[in-house]
């Protein structure tokens, strides 16, 4: 079996996976979505689609679902994992 990495595709697709969970989860449609983040409703469905999007738009979302933070920490932890002191 050949190795097999992670493609930027399958992201996309997790990411858009989980918006559109979150979105069902508080019950907004993407047209309310769209409209309380003064985004047009085919920017959310390309994002729900895991079509390509911008990382504004991507944060907007996180931010308007209480995922902003959870996801900086995850970037500030990874950021930490990769410091290391000088031996200098």
């Amino acid at each position: 079996m050949p190795f097999e990495s992670l493609k930027i595709k399958d992201v996309k697709i997790n990411i858009g996976e989980l918006v559109k969970l979150v979105r069902k989860r508080e019950k907004v449609t993407q047209e309310e979505l769209a409209e309380l983040l003064n985004l047009s409703k085919l920017t959310i469905h390309n994002l729900e689609a895991g079509r390509n999007t911008n990382i504004d738009t991507l944060l907007k979302v996180f931010q308007h679902f209480d995922l902003l933070e959870k996801f900086n920490q995850q970037l500030l932890d990874n950021i930490q994992d990769q410091h290391y002191d000088s031996l200098y």
